[in-house]
């Protein structure tokens, strides 16, 4: 049995003997430092009503694409969490995900002087941009995150992180380099992110915030030992069991490096919350003669506790309640506009060579609406059920020959744009600890 299946079976066997399921699990105390341990396990179900191009649905782990099916049943996470406080002013968590084999949270974090308004954290984390990145997994509003928020978040990183600010507001800086799971990603960078909550009670929250982030592009191979810089920015279609993209810039070679500016809105009124945001990024490229790449993309999204839970906010993010009532459980409403675009025109050959994938002028445009449920049940089990409507188009400028041996196509076409709509319902089984 692999090292990861010991981990998810030491993880389940701990809540089906534990006297009672709780938010986590309090261990020991050692050291001073009290130990509890925390999980997570998805499994999600998608069925795919394809237009023209094959989304390759399959799974994440298993590589498969092409297979012409509609639909798939997968794992999505097992995360296992180690969470110590203390001794002290303290903290520290160590986190990895046995299905998809990464990393987490592995971090150490201190309060200076026991003032909660400084601090400082080590290790991998979540870096600072996107409100909805930051905020819990367990508690996504929709089964698939925005798509700017998996094409131009960065993620977990290795860095270190400062921090000064309260539940109010607060002003953070980071510098990080790669990601702590081998083959992840890379680019040493920095990143800084500001909120303000001019309203924050019991009741209503208004959260305005800033970020900005910038990494080096990574560095790639090429056939021939021609070695440089290159990025690439790509998204499902708010499919994460999806294995191809129909929306992809392609290696963007001689990058320098990636830069991402984001906005940030959030109002709570006890059972409603809303929320948007909007990134642009920029690709700077090496060479003055080559033109530098820019992106943008939003959302903005609406969610209902009909049973009347109200939301809560900690450390500029929205939290999301437990049941009133057990039993019975709370179910939430929700509904979602995303749009992302990776067009900038036509692009610039170097001796021949496209700034952008073989075959393709622009990245492409992605909009999607989402309508969702979620069915919280006691403090552990979670059912979610989204109804997803894409609107997709990309300019094309192929041979024949080359659309019939592409297996991603469904129909084929020769030049011009190509519009792909694709339609999906999605459901996801979450238990959580």
């Amino acid at each position: 049995m692999k090292p990861t299946r010991h981990l998810l079976a030491a993880g389940l066997a701990a809540i089906i003997f534990a006297p009672a399921a709780h938010a986590e699990i309090t261990m020991d105390r050692v050291a001073g430092s009290e130990i509890s341990f925390e999980g997570l396990v998805q499994a999600d179900f998608i069925y795919f009503d394809e237009d023209k191009f094959d989304f390759g649905i399959g799974g994440l782990s298993r590589n498969a694409s092409n297979d012409g099916r509609r639909q798939e049943w997968s794992m999505r996470r097992a995360e296992l969490v180690l969470k110590g406080k203390g001794p002290g002013n303290n903290e520290w968590v160590m986190g990895y995900d046995a299905y998809g084999k990464k990393w987490l949270d592995v971090n150490w974090k201190y309060k200076i002087g026991g003032n909660s308004n400084h601090t400082v954290q080590v290790g991998q984390y979540k870096q600072l941009n996107s409100m909805e990145e930051l905020s819990s997994t367990k508690n996504n509003d929709f089964i698939a995150k925005a798509n700017i928020t998996n094409t131009f978040g960065v993620g977990r990183r290795v860095g270190a992180m400062y921090t000064y600010g309260d539940n109010n507001w607060a002003v953070a800086a980071s510098i990080f380099g790669r990601e702590l799971t081998r083959g992840g990603n890379r680019g040493n960078g920095f990143g800084v992110r500001g909120y303000f909550a001019p309203i924050n009670n019991e009741d209503t929250t208004l959260h305005l915030g800033l970020s900005y982030n910038r990494y080096e592009a990574e560095i790639a191979t090429y056939p021939g030992a021609t070695q440089w810089d290159r990025a690439r920015l790509r998204s499902r279609p708010n499919a994460d069991l999806a294995a191809n993209r129909f929306v992809d810039t392609g290696n963007i070679d001689r990058a320098k490096d990636v830069s991402i500016i984001g906005g940030e809105a959030l109002f709570i009124s006890g059972p409603f919350k809303v929320q948007g945001e909007y990134m642009k990024t920029t690709v700077t490229r090496k060479f003055d003669t080559l033109k530098n790449w820019n992106g943008s993309g939003g959302y903005v999204s609406a969610v209902w506790n009909v049973t009347g839970e109200k939301f809560g906010y900690k450390g500029g993010t929205p939290t999301t309640p437990l049941p009133n009532e057990p039993a019975t459980g709370m179910l939430q409403l929700g509904l979602r506009y995303d749009t992302l675009n990776l067009n900038d025109g036509t692009f610039t050959t170097v001796g021949g060579v496209p700034t952008v994938a073989p075959y393709t002028y622009e990245g492409g445009k992605l909009d999607t609406w989402t309508l969702g449920a979620n069915w919280y049940w006691h403090s552990n089990f979670k059912v979610s059920l989204n109804y997803v409507a894409v609107k997709s188009s990309k300019f094309y400028n192929r041979t024949p020959a080359a659309f019939s041996a592409d297996p991603n196509w469904n129909n084929r076409v020769v030049n011009g744009r190509v519009h792909d709509d694709p339609n999906m319902v999605e459901a996801r089984f979450q238990f959580f600890w």
